[in-house]
């Protein structure tokens, strides 16, 4: 008698196979463009990329920044297909699974497990969404600024009291807050003195930086 195989969302997402490749991706390459057709959602398997979007006068701002386990382009499965209104571009070299559309409706529809997966992904991405226009309209700049910094260090979620943060340039940075470089430059120099960060050329943060968003 054959054992009946069981679906695992997590070798799904790590393998090839119909409807899904693999692509490996240097620093700085577009995983798609906005304006691009949504045509397909992709799945990071390592690396770190940004989600930005281009203004019709030119200015780019970056919304989101994204790790391993993170999709991005989930957009491709709405019901009605439209076209890119953000582009996702690595900033380090990435391994990036590509979904095509149609593979992912079917086995969404098909295995309650990766449905589950995604539903938990889609929530948390929406929770994330409605902290950032929160902290946008009530937080000054320098709590946002700690903010961005323990979110991308995943401080909280585990018991590791320091992380030193992926690369990422001041400018992006002041995108991500709503301020100028040279802001963000001033508070990074005073959580250093402070000693809520190492700060020399790569971040290192502190579980202590919980103290600026935590004290009013």
């Amino acid at each position: 008698m054959s054992k009946i195989s069981t679906f695992d969302p997590e070798l799904f997402l790590a393998q090839t196979g119909l409807g899904r490749s693999v692509r490996r991706m240097k620093a700085k390459q577009a995983i798609f463009r906005q304006g691009d057709p949504c045509d397909a959602l992709f799945y990071i398997q390592t690396g770190r990329a940004k989600l930005t979007v281009l203004s019709s006068t030119g200015k780019e701002a970056t919304i989101t920044l994204l790790g391993p386990k993170d999709f991005v382009g989930e957009e491709a499965i709405a019901a009605v297909r439209g076209l890119r209104l953000a582009s996702a571009t690595t900033t380090t070299a990435c391994k990036v699974l590509r979904i095509e559309r149609d593979t992912m409706l079917r086995v969404l529809q098909e295995q309650p497990s990766l449905s589950r997966l995604f539903t938990a992904f889609i929530l948390d991405r929406s929770i994330k969404v409605q902290s950032d226009l929160v902290d946008q309209l009530f937080n000054n700049t320098e709590k946002r600024l700690a903010r961005i910094l323990l979110l991308m260090s995943e401080i909280g979620k585990s018991d590791v009291p320091d992380t030193i943060l992926p690369e990422i340039t001041q400018a992006t940075l002041a995108e991500m807050v709503g301020t100028t470089r040279s802001r963000v430059n001033v508070f990074l120099n005073r959580f250093r003195k402070l000693g809520f960060i190492e700060y020399n050329g790569c971040i290192k943060v502190h579980k202590s930086l919980l103290n600026v968003v935590l004290h009013d």
